[in-house]
């Protein structure tokens, strides 16, 4: 294990302590909103006995949202904390979910051409080089499956609402592939009553371009089906300045991008 992996295991245990957005369970879903919150554009189709990846994606929120919809669900995450709110999720709408602890650059233990839908929420930018993910995705992808990805916007990674000068938002961060930005987390993150001392180390991330992005997945065979830089837009410029909803409607913060390999 080398120390990004140890970092991000340790990070997310501490994440999970305390509570934080993105360890939180979906457990108030209907298929409805299942299907909105994993598939909003509508390109995975009928999902029923389909095999579904959520690739680095513990916390039982997506693995949650395509049990309901009817797939096969496996989970693979670095941190069993995670995990366990996957395993907490399908037991609360009394159906099964597969997990698998292990990192994301390496899915060896994942059988070739296992999964009709590979799906992974933000969590591509917790490694230095996003294609050697891109490559493991693509092993165990079968022909004409779909590979799904957020990640931060490559041109405003590390940027945020302190970032504001009164008359914009100030890029700081060089745009170079594997680049390490060292954010704070943002404070929606956390329940308002979140001792400060109680948050983990701030979140590392690393740039990957859209370059690097783009052609990574070219060289795999990987064909576009779909981008959004709008994904989760909460975006309003006439809230105040130096706030989430007005950065994001300068700088929106997410980059979505659904692809397909034959």
């Amino acid at each position: 294990m080398d120390e990004v992996a140890q970092y991000n295991i340790e990070r997310w245990q501490k994440l999970a302590d305390a509570n934080a957005l993105f360890t939180r369970p979906w457990l108030n879903l209907t298929p409805e909103s299942a299907r909105e919150r994993v598939d909003s554009e509508g390109l995975l189709g009928d999902l029923a006995g389909k095999d579904v990846l959520c690739l680095a994606g513990g916390g039982g929120q997506q693995s949650a949202a395509f049990v309901l919809l009817g797939a096969n669900v496996t989970v693979t995450d670095l941190s069993e904390a995670q995990l366990e709110r996957d395993r907490l999720a399908a037991s609360h709408y009394g159906l099964s979910v597969a997990t698998v602890q292990g990192d994301m650059r390496d899915l060896s233990g994942l059988g070739s051409a296992a999964f009709d839908v590979v799906f992974q929420p933000h969590s591509l930018g917790f490694v230095p080089d996003a294609r050697v993910v891109f490559a493991q995705a693509a092993r165990v992808l079968r022909p004409g499956g779909i590979y799904f990805f957020a990640i931060a916007n490559p041109f405003y990674a590390g940027l945020s609402e302190s970032d504001w000068n009164g008359e914009g938002y100030v890029l700081k961060h060089p745009y170079i592939d594997g680049a390490e930005i060292v954010t704070q987390d943002w404070d929606w993150v956390y329940p308002a009553e979140t001792d400060a001392a109680a948050r983990p180390e701030p979140c590392r991330e690393y740039r990957q371009t859209l370059s690097r992005l783009l052609n990574g997945l070219v060289d795999l065979g990987f064909s576009l089906l779909h981008l959004s830089d709008t994904m989760d837009l909460n975006a309003d410029l006439s809230a105040e300045p130096g706030t989430w909803d007005h950065r994001n409607a300068i700088a929106p913060a997410w980059l979505a991008v659904w692809a397909t390999r034959e």
